[in-house]
């Protein structure tokens, strides 16, 4: 009952008829496939369905929807690229993401080995298991550091919390940033 209230209250203050982007694939996970399914079998099942289908992922909206090409005004520099679990398997982003990192003619993009597998952080995975977080969290951070990158980006804030803690507390010397951050910055510079 206390999603539903969040829930009632996001799609009453996002109403209007437009597109909703959200820049996380764990939020925009919730609200696009999880809604329907609070709401299944109550009055506001239509609603929930309506507003779902507005629902869109950032880098998904501006690949699928704005078909956006980029101008990549930044210096040369290497990443490397985290998929949250949610982009994965609820919202199936990763390529868009990929495709707009792909876009910045001086960016060099390297792939993460195990790049699918889950950072520890999973909402309340961390609290409730602190030492296989950890542990899962300080693999990533090294494989990110093995890759030679500057900057790890993900489009989850969670994940990017977590890793970018991580690689600080290690002293690696990867940045974490979102992708959005990344894109505006490369775009901007």
């Amino acid at each position: 009952e206390e999603a539903r209230v969040v829930a009632r209250k996001q799609m009453k203050t996002l109403s209007k008829k437009i597109p909703i982007v959200v820049p996380s694939g764990s939020c925009a996970g919730m609200m696009k496939h999880q809604y329907p399914e609070l709401f299944a079998g109550t009055p506001e099942a239509g609603q929930a369905q309506r507003f779902s289908e507005r629902i869109f992922e950032l880098t998904e909206f501006l690949v699928r929807v704005l078909k956006i090409k980029l101008e990549d005004r930044g210096t040369p520099t290497k990443v490397t690229w985290h998929s949250s679990c949610s982009a994965i398997r609820e919202m199936d982003v990763i390529e868009d993401s990929k495709s707009l990192i792909r876009q910045l003619s001086n960016v060099e993009l390297v792939e993460l080995d195990r790049e699918t597998e889950c950072c520890g952080f999973g909402g309340t995975f961390s609290v409730k298991q602190p030492l296989i977080s950890a542990a899962m969290v300080q693999d990533k951070a090294r494989n990110a550091s093995e890759t030679g990158a500057a900057v790890l980006l993900t489009g989850d804030c969670g994940c990017l919390m977590n890793i970018t803690g991580a690689m600080e507390k290690m002293r690696l010397p990867v940045k974490g940033k979102h992708i959005a951050e990344f894109i505006w910055e490369r775009i901007n510079a």
